[in-house]
């Protein structure tokens, strides 16, 4: 989903205090270059495909998480999205070499993604001292209390990290990845970049100094995962009955839509009560989406799109913040103070 246009005139502003990516002030795209791929381009996608054709199934039998995941995620939904198909595509589409990749390279990924995500979260390690104090009131509660509750701030939590990610330009740069993909399928839900939802780390961080049980955090987070790789199949059911109650296919697609009404919609990812809450809710009852992906330039190569949010041309779209610099320039001084050497800038006479 791209990010979004400037609001018109007649359309009623959104109170959200969140400033949308800054798109409006660039230039037009240059013209596309002349087409100098190398000629045996066509040759090495096959057999990139065949290669994993093999090492998924052989990974699967070994034990590798990713192989036996894709072929989980096969199994399970592949036989609705030929029962029950919702977009008349191919399993072979554009794109699954990529989305097949990212499954296999995807637990090395995400281990990374994880350690700079808990190193951001020791140097802001003042803001969870609040969770320190709250921890006497919390133990205190009973466990189905505990549960309850950790369950519904962990969904608000990821509600507004994943709502971040798409109306902070910096952000979306890495969540951009997962909305490039213009095919809804069983394989969809996995291209990811590492970097992509690493603020959430905070909010678990901070539930669990504060007292909540760990295993009822990392439960809800196995059963979002999996119920957002779901979201994602290509299948035609509505289950109307529940588009309020839990998220659906079809609440999630519309979230995916390419569409200019569609953008900043249907940010939960368990509950959709949070965007009825804060009227991001969109669920029309005539119509369902047709165009899924982004209009921003996107390399189809697993290799390129983790490199493509640090590109010069993505930096200078979407910049750090500045405020975000002055935050974690204070939060980060005491440690600064520690460090016993600094270099010194000699100006030059």
């Amino acid at each position: 989903m791209s990010p979004p246009p400037p609001p018109r005139p007649d359309e009623p502003e959104r109170v959200s205090g969140l400033a949308p990516p800054p798109v409006s002030t660039l230039a037009p795209p240059p013209p596309p270059r002349p087409d100098r791929r190398w000629p045996g381009r066509r040759a090495l996608r096959w057999i990139h495909l065949a290669g994993l054709a093999v090492v998924i199934p052989v990974g699967a039998v070994l034990g590798y998480a990713g192989a036996a995941a894709v072929v989980a995620l096969f199994v399970v939904i592949v036989p609705f999205e030929k029962m029950f198909r919702r977009h008349d595509q191919r399993i072979r589409r554009p794109g699954l070499r990529t989305d097949l990749t990212y499954a296999l390279v995807g637990t090395p990924l995400t281990a990374a993604g994880t350690v700079v995500a808990i190193a951001i979260a020791v140097i802001l390690f003042p803001i969870y001292l609040p969770a320190l104090l709250l921890r006497p009131i919390v133990t205190l509660q009973p466990i189905w209390l505990l549960v309850i509750e950790g369950f519904l701030l962990a969904d608000i939590s990821i509600y507004w990290a994943h709502r971040l990610h798409h109306e902070i330009g910096f952000l979306w740069r890495f969540h951009s990845v997962h909305h490039s993909s213009e095919r809804m399928d069983w394989i969809a839900g996995i291209r990811q970049h590492p970097f992509d939802g690493f603020i959430i780390i905070g909010p678990v961080v901070f539930l669990i100094v504060a007292g909540f049980p760990v295993g009822a955090v990392g439960v809800f987070a196995v059963v979002q995962t999996i119920l957002g790789l779901m979201a994602h199949a290509n299948v035609r059911w509505r289950l109307r009955p529940l588009h309020r109650i839990v998220m659906t296919p079809e609440f999630h697609h519309w979230h995916h839509a390419n569409h200019p009404e569609s953008i900043h919609t249907n940010y939960s990812v368990f509950l959709p009560v949070w965007d009825i809450i804060w009227g991001t809710y969109r669920m029309p009852a005539d119509l369902r989406p047709e165009r899924y992906g982004i209009d921003e330039p996107m390399p189809d190569t697993v290799t390129a799109q983790l490199v493509h949010p640090f590109t010069r041309d993505v930096r200078e779209r979407y910049p750090f913040p500045p405020a975000w610099r002055r935050m974690i320039g204070r939060l980060t001084r005491p440690l600064r103070r520690l460090v016993p050497f600094h270099r010194r800038v000699t100006p030059i006479s």
